[in-house]
């Protein structure tokens, strides 16, 4: 278990709300220790599943087009877990140790899956099915290496992959 100090808010009064949200997120899908939870990273993992079958299946491509970003609180308005209202309240709670280096991956997933979308579209309408076999694994493991970074953000660990690392990745 994690101890957050009292330099991880901005106020006794936040402090105060944390802890009580915290108490609320026991037992939950809500981390009692950063108040962030995994469900969010199915909006991801979704459209990567659709990536790895794009050479054998490119019809899946226009469902691949239509994943676009969307914010924290807003997938838990949209979702159906138990824990979706106290996921979107503890939200505004979560320690800046955590919530900087989620929302930094966050933006860099959101950032590459768009771009990964317009490579394999671009690979497809070429016609190389072992391009996009290719592109599409290799695009995969980098999202998922910073799908992991953001999953273990919502487990405590204040990690981010830097843009440079991304971009020699995927040889941009």
């Amino acid at each position: 278990m994690i101890e957050p100090s009292r330099d991880d808010f901005e106020t006794p009064e936040e402090m105060d709300r944390f802890l009580e949200l915290k108490a609320r997120a026991h037992g939950t899908n809500v981390n009692e220790d950063t108040l962030l939870a995994t469900d969010y990273l199915n909006h991801f993992n979704e459209v990567v599943m659709v990536f790895e079958m794009l050479a054998d299946m490119p019809e899946l491509l226009e469902e691949a087009k239509q994943w676009q970003p969307k914010p924290y609180q807003e997938h838990f308005r949209d979702s159906t877990i138990a824990d979706k209202e106290l996921a979107i309240e503890a939200y505004d709670f979560v320690p800046a140790k955590y919530k900087v280096p989620f929302e930094k991956n966050i933006v860099q997933i959101n950032r590459l899956l768009l771009t990964s979308i317009e490579r394999l579209e671009h690979d497809i309408n070429n016609g190389d099915m072992d391009l996009v076999r290719a592109n599409a694994s290799a695009l995969s493991q980098t999202i998922q290496r910073l799908l992991d970074m953001a999953s273990a953000n919502i487990h405590g660990s204040e990690t981010t992959m830097a843009q440079a690392e991304i971009d020699a990745i995927i040889g941009a």
